[in-house]
C-alpha cells in the first residue's frame, strides 16, 4: 500500500449558477442576444481567470480541469460554454508558455488578471488552413505591424477587449513568407465590428465579423512570427491543442445533454402499443438509447485521452496535430448523431422551439464549422500518419 498526498480540491463552478445559466438560455437564443447576464457571473466568480496560474491570481486549472468545466458549462449553456471557450483557449495557451518562459505568456496573464478579456479573430473567407495560412495582410512597419483584413466568427463580440489576430507577411521576404500572430485592442479607431450574426444555432455567442482597417499591433504584443503553413512555433503549436480540445469538450457536453433528455423522455413517456407502457421497455428505443451511450463514451474517452496526456506532459511529437484533430472530428461528429437520435427517441415534442432539444439540435450545427474542418480533419491526419509534411501543396 502507497501513499499519496492529498491534491487541494478542483474549484469549479457552482451549481446554483448553472441552474440560473441553463434557465436563461432559451430567451437569449429567441432573441438573438448575447449572453450578458451569464457573462456579468462568470465574471463575478472569477472564471475568466480559470486557467491563469494560482500563484498569479487565477484558479490555476489544468487543461484537463478546465475541459470539464466547459463540458459541464455546455450542459446547461452550449453557447455560453462556447464563447468563453475562445478566451479561456488564449488564457490556457498563455499559462503553458508561462512555464515554458515564453516572453509573450506574461503580457496575457497580467491583463486577464486585471479584467481583460480575449477573444479570437482567425475565421476567414477563403482560407481553408485556418492559422497556419491567411488572407488577412500583416504589413511590417517601424515598431510593428499593421493587419488588413475581415475575421469572421468572433465570439464574444460585445465584450472582448483583446483580439487575438492572424496576417500574411509576403512583402518582407517575398521567398520566405511568414504568418504573423498579434493581439489588438479594442480601444483602436482601426478595428470595426460588424453585426452580421443571426444564425442558425449558438446565437447568444454574438459572434460578429471583425473588420481589420490597417490596425497597429506594437512588436510588444506579436507573439509569433512563424513560417507560412509551420504549425512547429510553440505559440502556434500550444494555442492549436487547448482550442481545439476546449472545443470538443464543448460538443461533448451537448451529446450529454442530449443523451441525458433521450433518456429522460424514454423513461416516463408512455405509448397505448407498448404493453408496458414506457417507451424504455420498446426494443428499438433501447437500441437507440445504447447507440447514443456507445457515440458519447467514445467521443469522451478521446478527448479525455487527449487532454489529460497534454496535462501529464506525454511526449507525441509530431503526431499532437493528428490526435488533437482526430479528437475535435470524433466530438463534432458523435454530438451531431447524439443529438439527432435523442430527437428521435423523444418524438414529435423535440420539434417544438419550447424544448431544449430543439436549440441543441441547432447549436450542434456549428461543430462542422470550427476548423478543423472535416475535409482539412481528414487531409492533415493523414499527412502526419503518411509522413508527409502538412504544408506541402495539394497536386
Amino acid at each position: 500500500m502507497t501513499m499519496t498526498e492529498a491534491r487541494p480540491a478542483v474549484r469549479q463552478l457552482d451549481d446554483a449558477l448553472l441552474d440560473r445559466i441553463r434557465q436563461r438560455a432559451r430567451g437569449y437564443d429567441e432573441s438573438n442576444q448575447f449572453f450578458a447576464e451569464d457573462f456579468a457571473e462568470l465574471v463575478e466568480a472569477g472564471y475568466l481567470r480559470a486557467a491563469v496560474p494560482a500563484e498569479l491570481g487565477g484558479w490555476g486549472l489544468s487543461l484537463t480541469e478546465l475541459a470539464h468545466q466547459q463540458r459541464r458549462l455546455a450542459r446547461y449553456a452550449p453557447a455560453t460554454a462556447l464563447a468563453t471557450t475562445m478566451h479561456h483557449y488564449w488564457v490556457g495557451m498563455a499559462a503553458d508558455l508561462h512555464r515554458f518562459g515564453h516572453p509573450a505568456a506574461e503580457a496575457i496573464l497580467a491583463d486577464v488578471v486585471d479584467g481583460d478579456v480575449y477573444a479570437a479573430g482567425h475565421a476567414e473567407s477563403g482560407n481553408d488552413v485556418p492559422v497556419l495560412m491567411s488572407t488577412t495582410t500583416a504589413e511590417r512597419v517601424e515598431g510593428g505591424y499593421r493587419f488588413t483584413g475581415r475575421k469572421h466568427f468572433t465570439s464574444l463580440s460585445p465584450v472582448w477587449t483583446r483580439l487575438g489576430v492572424h496576417g500574411l507577411d509576403a512583402t518582407s521576404d517575398p521567398e520566405h513568407p511568414v504568418v504573423v500572430h498579434g493581439f489588438v485592442t479594442r480601444q483602436s479607431d482601426d478595428v470595426q465590428t460588424i453585426p452580421v450574426w443571426d444564425t442558425l444555432g449558438m446565437r447568444a455567442t454574438q459572434s460578429h465579423d471583425t473588420d481589420l482597417r490597417g490596425v497597429f499591433v506594437p512588436d510588444e504584443r506579436i507573439g509569433a512570427v512563424a513560417p507560412a503553413g509551420d504549425s512547429s512555433d510553440p505559440f502556434v503549436g500550444i494555442m492549436t491543442v487547448w482550442a481545439l480540445t476546449l472545443i470538443s469538450n464543448v460538443y461533448v457536453g451537448i451529446a450529454e445533454r442530449a443523451f441525458e433528455l433521450a433518456t429522460e423522455s424514454a423513461t416516463t413517456k408512455s405509448a397505448v402499443s407498448i404493453p408496458r407502457g414506457l417507451y424504455a421497455t420498446q426494443p428499438f428505443i433501447q437500441h437507440q438509447i445504447s447507440e447514443m451511450y456507445i457515440d458519447v463514451h467514445a467521443a469522451r474517452a478521446t478527448v479525455d485521452s487527449v487532454t489529460q496526456d497534454w496535462s501529464n506532459g506525454v511526449d507525441h511529437g509530431d503526431e499532437w496535430g493528428a490526435l488533437v484533430f482526430s479528437a475535435k472530428w470524433r466530438a463534432s461528429d458523435a454530438a451531431r448523431r447524439v443529438v439527432g437520435l435523442a430527437m428521435d427517441v423523444v418524438g414529435g415534442g423535440s420539434f417544438f422551439r419550447r424544448g431544449e432539444l430543439e436549440r441543441l439540435y441547432r447549436d450542434v450545427r456549428a461543430s462542422a464549422y470550427h476548423p478543423p474542418t472535416d475535409a482539412f480533419a481528414h487531409e492533415a491526419i493523414a499527412k502526419i500518419a503518411l509522413g508527409i509534411d502538412p504544408a506541402e501543396p495539394r497536386f
